[in-house]
C-alpha cells in the first residue's frame, strides 16, 4: 500500500483514482448513464424521464465557520449548493436526504435552527426533504446532503457536449461570495483579537458591515439558478454543456474543456463581476478578478451554446456571453484587457488536499 500522501495528486488527482476504481462497478447497472465525473449521476428508470443525483457535505471549520455563520443560513446554504448540481444538469430538484454528525455541545434548539433554513429553502425551490440519517460527533458539525431531480431525456445537459466556434456564457456575477467570505474572516480576527486581549466585544467593535450586506449575503446565503433552468425549460433551449460554479471559473471551465475535449478563450471586459467585490478588493489590497477566477462559492452556471441560438438568450439580463470555445489544442486562455493572452491551466480553484 502506498504511503503517497493525497496533497500529493491534490483533490481532483484523488477523484481520478476513486473514479478508476467505481468505474469497475458501473456494468452492474446498466440503466446507470453517467457516473463520477459530472455534477451529477445520471439514472434512465424509463425511456422519457432521467433522475439525477448528487451529494454534497459541509464540514465545520473546511466549508463554514459557526462563529460567523447563523444556523438558518447554513441550513439554507446546505441545500441551496446541492441544487445548484442539479440544476448543472438542466435539471430540477425533487427531494433531498440530509445526514448529520452534531456535536454533543449542540442542543435542540441548535438543530431546530439548521432545520428551518434547510426547510425555508426546500419550499423555494419546491423540492421535499424526505428523510437522512443523524450520528453524533467529536469534532465538529458535519452535514451531508444528497438530492434526487428529474430532467427528460432531450433536456439533460452534461459536461462534455461542447464543441468548438460555440459561445461560453455566464449567469449572474463572480466575485461576491469571495468578497464576502473575505469581510467575514476579518471580522472574527477583530473579536478572536479582542478575546485574546481580555477586552469587551459586541457589534459597536465591529466595522458597519451594512454597506457590505450584499457580498456577505452571497457568501452567507447562496441562490441556486434555479430560474434559469426554468427560462431554459420554458424557451426549449438545450446548452451543449452546463457546470455549476462552486471553485471558480477557471476550474469549472477547465473541467467542460476537459470532458469535452476543447479549448476555450475568455475575455476579462466580458467576465460579471458583483458590483461590490471590486471595491472591497480594493479596500483589503486583494484582486477582484482572482476572486472570479479562483475563488468559487458563487453559484452561478457556467454553460456553452451554439452561437445560432443566440437570439433564444439575448433578452435575458441575466446572462453574458463571456467568450467562445476554441479546439483542443489551443488550451484554455484568458485574453486580458490589453489583448494578451493567459494560459489559465495553472490557475486553479479550491482544492481539499492541496499543499
Amino acid at each position: 500500500m502506498s504511503s503517497k500522501a493525497i496533497s500529493g495528486i491534490g483533490e481532483f488527482g484523488l477523484i481520478g483514482r476513486i473514479a478508476a476504481l467505481a468505474e469497475t462497478t458501473l456494468s452492474a447497472v446498466p440503466e446507470l448513464l453517467t457516473g463520477i465525473g459530472d455534477d451529477c449521476a445520471v439514472y434512465q428508470p424509463s425511456a422519457e424521464l432521467l433522475q439525477v443525483a448528487t451529494t454534497d457535505m459541509l464540514a465545520d471549520q473546511i466549508h463554514f465557520d459557526l462563529l460567523t455563520t447563523p444556523l438558518q443560513h447554513l441550513g439554507s446554504k446546505a441545500i441551496s449548493v446541492n441544487v445548484s448540481d442539479i440544476c448543472a444538469m438542466n435539471a430540477l430538484p425533487r427531494y433531498a436526504l440530509i445526514s448529520l454528525a452534531i456535536p454533543a455541545s449542540f442542543s435542540v434548539a441548535m438543530v431546530e435552527e439548521l432545520y428551518k433554513g434547510m426547510s425555508h429553502a426546500a419550499k423555494e425551490y419546491g423540492l421535499a426533504i424526505a428523510g437522512g440519517d443523524t450520528s453524533s460527533s467529536r469534532s465538529g458539525l458535519v452535514i451531508s446532503v444528497a438530492m434526487i431531480g428529474e430532467v427528460s431525456r432531450e433536456q439533460l445537459t452534461c459536461r462534455s457536449g461542447a464543441k468548438p466556434g460555440e459561445m461560453i456564457c455566464i449567469t449572474g456575477s463572480l466575485g461576491g461570495a469571495t468578497a464576502g467570505l473575505k469581510l467575514l474572516m476579518r471580522e472574527k480576527e477583530i473579536m478572536l483579537n479582542h478575546i485574546e486581549n481580555n477586552e469587551s466585544y459586541s457589534r459597536s467593535s465591529m466595522a458597519d458591515l451594512q454597506e457590505y450586506s450584499e457580498a456577505i449575503q452571497q457568501q452567507l446565503l447562496p441562490l441556486a439558478r434555479i430560474d434559469i433552468v426554468r427560462f431554459f425549460h420554458a424557451n426549449n433551449i438545450v446548452p451543449s454543456s452546463m457546470i455549476d460554479i462552486s471553485d471558480g471559473l477557471s476550474s469549472e471551465l477547465q473541467h467542460i474543456c476537459s470532458q469535452s475535449k476543447i479549448g476555450a478563450l475568455i475575455h476579462e471586459g466580458r467576465i460579471p463581476i458583483h458590483g461590490s467585490a471590486h471595491r472591497i478588493a480594493d479596500e483589503l489590497q486583494d484582486d477582484a478578478l482572482t476572486w472570479a477566477l479562483t475563488g468559487g462559492e458563487d453559484y452561478q452556471l457556467l454553460f456553452t451554446i451554439p452561437k445560432e441560438q443566440y437570439p433564444a438568450i439575448a433578452g435575458n439580463n441575466a446572462i453574458a456571453v463571456i467568450g467562445e470555445t476554441t479546439c483542443e489544442d489551443e488550451g484554455v486562455q484568458l485574453s486580458d484587457i490589453y489583448g494578451m493572452k493567459i494560459d489559465l491551466s495553472s490557475v486553479r480553484g479550491f482544492d481539499h488536499f492541496g499543499s
